[in-house]
């Protein structure tokens, strides 16, 4: 069972990982290599996928991250991560209340929620969550139409909330310096590492770069 005393450190290079079309790696391999380059926390997104093949692949996604010590967490699904004994869930804003997704989930399980303003983080904090994912702090092309979160607001909701706080959205070894002084406990990330040729590399330079302005 993973220990959430590990969160805040773990979270420091967390890898939003789904069904690639340009990659002819399996999934499972795919995962293994960002895990290999620091990747310390896994969030399995797949938003065009039949429940029971995301059971299926969380499942074999679990035995991995397990291996490694590395929490595997679900995107949205309460019932996904429950039926694959996930090591949590992520939330959304309209995904359902956190408190539902405790009882369901039980007291040792991840329960991360989006928030994008200090009002939703402190009230995802105040009902359980164990940590917030915020942004987009860049723009993506995982999300259209996504106006970038502002960088004085992710420093105020970093102080608004004792819990950890990973920036989303856009992050790239390119841009990921600018977030230096906001305050969070680490960076989640898609493309900067599932679309590159060299998986594992590209993960081993986000982690060095999360550390220098994590504890920079």
């Amino acid at each position: 069972m993973y220990d959430k005393k590990n969160l805040k450190k773990d979270i420091l290079l967390y890898a939003v990982a789904g069904t690639n079309p340009l990659s002819h790696e399996s999934l499972y391999h795919q995962v293994e290599k960002a895990i290999r380059g620091g990747a310390g926390m896994i969030q399995l997104r797949e938003k065009h996928m039949e429940a029971a093949a995301v059971i299926e692949e969380a499942k074999a996604l679990k035995i991995l991250c397990s291996r490694y010590k590395v929490p595997l967490m679900i995107n949205d699904s309460v019932e996904i991560a429950r039926a694959a004994d996930a090591d949590g869930v992520h939330l959304g804003q309209d995904d359902g209340s956190i408190s539902e997704a405790r009882k369901k989930l039980g007291p040792d399980k991840i329960i991360g929620v989006s928030a994008h303003n200090v009002g939703e983080a402190v009230l995802a904090w105040k009902q359980g969550a164990d940590y917030l994912g915020s942004g987009a702090v860049f723009r993506t092309g995982s999300k259209d139409n996504v106006v970038p979160l502002a960088h004085e607001e992710l420093r105020a909701i970093c102080r608004a909330v004792p819990i950890p706080v990973a920036a989303i959205g856009g992050i790239s070894e390119n841009n990921v310096t600018a977030l230096s002084g906001t305050g969070i406990a680490g960076i989640a990330v898609i493309s900067a590492i599932f679309a590159k040729q060299d998986i594992e590399k590209a993960a081993r330079e986000l982690y060095r770069l999360a550390q220098d302005i994590v504890n920079g």
